[in-house]
């Protein structure tokens, strides 16, 4: 038996958070972001202006509420939150999940931090559950696994 996370929200679980989109167009949202990829290496490939290109890319994909998704992690990176965030305010958020280690700002940037759980499980659960918290009313929280 062979078990593995989903890559994709189940309809239900989609539609209750308020982001179901039909099959068709989350293939056409594919296409376009294969497309988009394409061109980033390219750009790449290309040297001069890749840190640029990439950073807007990735700051138009966030407000899409489309948040990447890399393996299962037991950090959480967290991004688009308020300059106003500190590290007790988010203890205190993480601290309600079981497997809560840590939580980790960035010098210099205010606008991301991660947070450590004991294994994957546990750090998925607090994902699914805070995904799109509103720290502030402009600020929704988005989280991903970080990268390993």
């Amino acid at each position: 038996m062979r078990i593995q996370y989903a890559k994709t929200d189940s309809d239900m679980i989609s539609k209750m958070r308020g982001t179901f989109a039909d099959k068709e167009k989350r293939k056409e949202k594919k296409k376009a972001k294969s497309l988009e990829q394409s061109a980033n290496a390219a750009n790449k490939k290309l040297g001069q202006g890749t840190t640029q290109n990439s950073l807007n890319v990735q700051g138009t994909s966030s407000q899409n509420q489309q948040v990447p998704d890399n393996p299962p992690n037991y950090i959480l990176f967290l991004n688009n939150l308020p300059e106003e965030t500190n590290e007790m305010m988010l203890s205190m958020l993480f601290n309600q999940f079981p497997g809560f280690k840590e939580v980790r700002l960035v010098p210099g940037r205010h606008d991301i931090a991660f947070v450590e759980f004991e294994n994957e499980g546990q750090a998925g659960a607090a994902r699914d559950a805070l995904q799109g918290f509103k720290i502030t009313p402009s600020h929704a929280m988005k989280i991903t696994y970080a990268k390993k």
